[in-house]
C-alpha cells in the first residue's frame, strides 16, 4: 500500500513540476531555470521514494566544463539520480516515445533536451548534429545511456556507438558514469519502490581529441564500458 501511495505522490508532484518546467522553457530561453527546476525535481522524487545517494568522483568533474556523461542503464531512477548529481547543466538524450507523453514529455520537447529516433537513421543523425550545436553553443554537457534501453538484468548490456560517435565529433571528453542500486529499487518492468541507496561514481575525463575513425570509437566504447563494469563490482 506504502508503495502504491509513494507512486501516487511521485505522478501528481511529476506532474506539477512537469508543468512548471513547460513555462520555464517558454520564457526562459537560457534554460538555468529549467535546470534549476530539474534538481529540485529530482532531489523530490528521491525523498518521496525514502532513496539515498552516495556520490563518489565529483572531484573529477569541473563544474565549468563541457563533458559527454556516458553511463549505464537498468531503472527509472537512474535520472533523478543524475540530474542531481550532476553538477554541470547536462542535456539528456531522450527516446521519441517520451516525448509523447502529455506535460512530461512536452516540456522535454521543448526543453533543453535531445529528442533522438532510434528507428530512423538520418533523423538520429540530426539529434547527433543538435547534441554538437548544444554543446559548442549552449556549453551543456550532454547525458546518455549507452546501452540505449534500460536493462532487465541488472547487468551491463552492449554498448551503442551514438555516445561515441557523438564524442568522435564534438571533440569533447567523456566521463563514465556507473549507477548501481537503482535495479534494486525499481527494476525495468516492476512498479514497486523499495527504498534504498543509489551510489553514483564519476570517473576521470577520457580525451576523444585522437578518435579519428569508427575503429577508434569501438575501442573507446569498449574501454568506457568496461571501466562503468569495473567500477559497479567494486561498488558492490
Amino acid at each position: 500500500m506504502l508503495s502504491y501511495l509513494k507512486l501516487i505522490f511521485i505522478v501528481l508532484y511529476t506532474t506539477l513540476c512537469s508543468f512548471l518546467a513547460l513555462i520555464l522553457s517558454i520564457v526562459d530561453r537560457s534554460f538555468k531555470s529549467y535546470f534549476w527546476l530539474s534538481r529540485v525535481f529530482s532531489k523530490g522524487i528521491l525523498l518521496i521514494s525514502g532513496i539515498k545517494i552516495e556520490v563518489q568522483g565529483l572531484e573529477n568533474v569541473d563544474k565549468n566544463s563541457v563533458y559527454i556523461f556516458v553511463s549505464n542503464h537498468s531503472s527509472q531512477f537512474d535520472i533523478p539520480a543524475l540530474q542531481y548529481t550532476i553538477p554541470t547543466s547536462a542535456s539528456i538524450v531522450y527516446k521519441k516515445e517520451i516525448g509523447k507523453i502529455p506535460l512530461f514529455g512536452w516540456q522535454m520537447r521543448i526543453g533543453p533536451y535531445i529528442m533522438i529516433d532510434r528507428q530512423n537513421v538520418e533523423n538520429a543523425l540530426k539529434s547527433i548534429d543538435k547534441a554538437k550545436k548544444i554543446m559548442s553553443q549552449k556549453r551543456f554537457s550532454v547525458l546518455l545511456f549507452a546501452e540505449g534501453t534500460r536493462s532487465k538484468t541488472g547487468e551491463v548490456q552492449p554498448f551503442k556507438r551514438g555516445a561515441f560517435y557523438l564524442a568522435a565529433h564534438a571533440g569533447f571528453p567523456i566521463i563514465p558514469v556507473s549507477l548501481s542500486g537503482t535495479d534494486k529499487i525499481l527494476p525495468k518492468g516492476k512498479f514497486k519502490i523499495r527504498k534504498g541507496t543509489i551510489k553514483v561514481n564519476f570517473d576521470k575525463a577520457i580525451s576523444t581529441e585522437n578518435i579519428k575513425s569508427r575503429k577508434d570509437e569501438i575501442e573507446l566504447m569498449e574501454k568506457v564500458r568496461n571501466i562503468i563494469i569495473q567500477n559497479i563490482r567494486e561498488e558492490n
